[in-house]
């Protein structure tokens, strides 16, 4: 609410200020949306980056997928392909993340969680409230935002603009808005299976979004979860620093001879996520169907004995895990990297989560309600995919609002 009691008014809330969202901020700031009046973007992060600020800190650019420029940021002097890869990723990302902000003149508000959108008939009321910074990558996620803040150049976005690049403010609050696009990606959503004893075990539990760095589990007997490039690469961390890591797996691992990911295998995982969105189904994992590239990190992991995936294990016990033949690997720790869903807990008041569990989506916008958009969600869920649907979601968008305002008028 303002100080007069009205509440606050705009016309267009992106939720996430991470590549999907802006990717979608982008467009429509080319599209003649100014920040603030007609923009407002909410993010939940302590500092800009979106997801990347709260990555572990071992993680460089060159040994995660790679990270696509966002649409404009050559024009803007930004890009991936010169950045350090020697410094930390989230360091990276957050800072070149925080100039392409500072330079669109974004109305970017954290941290605050959406906690609640609710139709009202002719527009949505979106409810938020503030979160208070934490995690190992706040401070240098707030640092870089800060910094790219003081050097960037007012106006050099894609129309002037004075909106600041982040601002705070009271504790909640409610903003109203014709559209919504939420673009939450994943990262707040951990999903970790449930296994037979899961709740009896005495160790330390804890997932991908949880960890931080292999120091933290020095001189533990540590199991790692999952099939995928970051579980590969926490092994492979864990190497002369645990006391002992296992390695197990749901389904084996599809290496891959190549050392890159194939296109036909990228375009067929893109296929599978954008039918399962147009049918409103959970998404499926991207590694099951595209695989591991063997880059030569891995290989080398492999050849050393490093890299020996176990089938998973049946049940847990309070001091290790059991597989279905009786045998037993002691665990201080287990290390869950099994993967995200897709944030969506605020979305509950519109009822667009269908009987299957997923949301239907067709060309981003939601099946059920065209007002509601959904960017970097199932085939967009890459920098690559999100900057592709950004425009066109930008695009639907101005014209969801140009009938309104006809409507208005006539």
């Amino acid at each position: 609410m303002t100080a007069g009691g009205e509440r606050e008014r705009t016309r267009v809330v992106v939720v996430g200020a991470g590549q999907a969202g802006l990717s979608v901020s982008w467009y429509l700031r080319r599209l003649g949306l100014e920040g603030g009046r007609d923009l407002v973007v909410l993010d939940r992060g302590p500092g800009t980056g979106g997801a990347w600020q709260h990555r572990w800190e071992s993680l460089r650019l060159g040994a995660a997928h790679r990270v696509h420029d966002l649409p404009g940021m050559a024009g803007l002097g930004l890009g991936f392909d010169a950045a350090d890869r020697s410094a930390p990723a989230r360091e990276v990302v957050a800072e070149q993340y925080g100039r392409y902000e500072a330079a669109l003149g974004l109305d970017v508000r954290r941290p605050v969680e959406v906690t609640a959108v609710t139709g009202l008939g002719d527009g949505f009321s979106v409810r938020w409230a503030g979160r208070a910074s934490s995690g190992a990558g706040s401070a240098a996620a707030a640092a870089a935002a800060a910094a790219a803040v003081t050097g960037a150049e007012a106006g050099s976005g894609p129309t002037s603009g004075s909106g600041p690049a982040s601002r705070s403010g009271p504790a909640s609050g409610t903003l109203w808005a014709e559209v919504v696009v939420n673009a939450t990606g994943t990262w707040g959503s951990p999903f970790i299976p449930w296994y037979p004893g899961r709740d009896t075990f005495l160790g330390r539990q804890l997932h991908t979004s949880d960890y931080r760095a292999a120091a933290d589990l020095e001189g533990l007997d540590v199991v790692v979860v999952g099939g995928g490039t970051s579980a590969i690469g926490f092994v492979l961390e864990l190497d002369g620093v645990a006391a002992s890591t296992t390695w197990v797996t749901r389904r084996p691992v599809d290496w891959l001879d190549q050392g890159e990911l194939d296109v036909e295998s990228a375009v067929a995982a893109v296929a599978e996520q954008d039918r399962a969105a147009r049918a409103g189904q959970a998404l499926p994992s991207i590694v099951s169907g595209t695989g591991v590239p063997r880059t030569r990190r891995f290989v080398s992991g492999i050849e050393r004995g490093v890299l020996v995936e176990r089938p998973m294990f049946a049940s847990i016990e309070p001091h290790g895990v059991r597989w279905a033949d009786g045998t037993f690997a002691p665990a201080d720790a287990i290390l869950w990297a099994t993967g995200f869903r897709p944030e969506l807990r605020h979305l509950a008041p519109l009822g667009l989560r269908s009987a299957d569990g997923g949301v239907s989506v067709e060309g981003g916008a939601s099946s059920l309600d065209p007002r509601v958009f959904f960017a970097g969600y199932g085939p967009q869920a890459s920098t690559i995919g999100a900057n592709r649907a950004g425009r066109a979601i930008a695009r639907q968008v101005v014209a969801r609002l140009s009938e309104s305002d006809a409507a208005r008028r006539g």
